[in-house]
């Protein structure tokens, strides 16, 4: 699916632009551990995170995931969001808490 469509279809707030809205998500990762993501995630999935430092840019870069997610209505700083805009990584936000995220974008992805 695209990336367009799941913000769309899960009600994601974009922070910053994807670089490629018609990107395809072939999965998703969940971790608040950089280390984890950095060992785990794969390219083109959506991970999902509670963090909002501006470490997470560097490894969602990094690992080329095609958008993170911030769970529980959480939004970086002005700087954070800066560097994200920079390195074309799409920062989305949600309100939702990361378990219903996943499921939510697990049934899309089926």
């Amino acid at each position: 699916m695209k990336l367009d469509r799941v913000i769309e279809l899960l009600g994601l707030t974009p922070l910053t632009p994807p670089r490629d809205p018609a990107a395809e998500v072939s999965g998703g990762y969940v971790s608040d551990l950089l280390s984890d993501v950095m060992g785990h995630a794969e390219k083109e999935t959506i991970w999902i995170t509670l963090q909002v430092h501006r470490n997470v840019v560097a490894v969602a870069a990094l690992k080329e995931v095609a958008a993170v997610v911030l769970v529980n209505g959480t939004v970086p700083d002005e700087q954070t969001l800066a560097e994200a805009r920079e390195e074309g990584v799409a920062l989305l936000s949600t309100p939702m808490p990361a378990f219903e995220t996943a499921g939510r974008l697990y049934e899309l992805l089926k």
